[in-house]
């Protein structure tokens, strides 16, 4: 697995398949094994690439106590891609994953030449009510204790729901470990996070938004909405929930070329 040397971290990537580049970012502690399936499905058409975030996994943090910011994963992402030459990619971002993909997107939009966001938690393009009320689901995500099930109704998270041929497996020691470090470090760094509307306007005609069809009572669906709507961009439903591009990897490549 190759890396990178990035200011304070050294990052770990993988690349598969053949075609024009097209990174994935996976939401959560997910690494870059987390979307392997998707990556699979769309390997005739596209060279995948996808890495650990600093801190997850392979990619170790030189100051353990690090608290790495959006910014510093959207630059570690842009490292990933200068790596790989210089064209632009397309790139394909889920729940955490879509706000690092924005943020690249805003700072670094001569790397990317379209983007696809899914369900992006951005509770400030919301009405006031509807902020209020995801914020208090993502107070519940950073809170130490086992409100994982509440957590994940509240997301519309059912790692049950596969398609055909799709078993998720019992996690790993690591997988717990990137648990922790996205609850305690990467959760509030996404929470605190504004995008900047304006500076990503100009480059919009490269944005899709996506939201799962059975994410439709959950607030990073709305806030995907809303995100479309603030962009003039469209929006549009695929297969499954909030992890939809883990539990349905088939149906969801799919979507994913058909956009592409």
């Amino acid at each position: 697995m190759p890396a990178i040397a990035a200011p304070g971290a050294t990052v770990h990537y993988q690349v598969s398949g053949s075609g024009p580049l097209l990174m994935l970012l996976p939401g959560g502690g997910g690494d870059a094994d987390t979307l392997s399936r998707l990556a699979s499905q769309l390997s005739d058409r596209y060279t995948t690439v996808s890495f650990d975030r600093r801190g997850l996994s392979r990619s170790a943090l030189v100051d353990a106590e690090e608290h790495p910011g959006i910014a510093t994963h959207a630059d570690d992402a842009a490292r990933v891609l200068d790596a790989l030459g210089e064209q632009p990619a397309a790139v394909f971002g889920s729940s955490l994953g879509a706000i690092i993909a924005l943020d690249l997107a805003t700072r670094y939009p001569q790397r990317v030449r379209a983007l696809v966001v899914h369900e992006p938690p951005l509770p400030h393009l919301l009405t006031p009510e509807g902020e209020r009320r995801a914020r208090a689901v993502q107070a519940l995500l950073e809170k130490p204790g086992p409100h994982w099930r509440e957590v994940s109704r509240a997301l519309a998270i059912d790692h049950s729901d596969t398609e055909p041929g799709v078993e998720i497996g019992r996690p790993s020691e690591q997988d717990f470990a990137n648990q922790r470090f996205f609850q305690t470090r990467d959760a509030p760094a996404a929470h605190a996070y504004r995008l900047d509307l304006e500076a990503l306007r100009p480059n919009a005609d490269r944005v899709v938004v996506l939201g799962g069809e059975k994410s439709k009572a959950a607030f990073p669906f709305h806030c995907a909405q809303a995100l479309a709507t603030a962009l003039d961009r469209p929006f549009i439903e695929v297969p499954g929930d909030h992890v939809g591009p883990v539990t349905r990897p088939t149906a969801f490549a799919a979507s994913l070329a058909d956009l592409l």
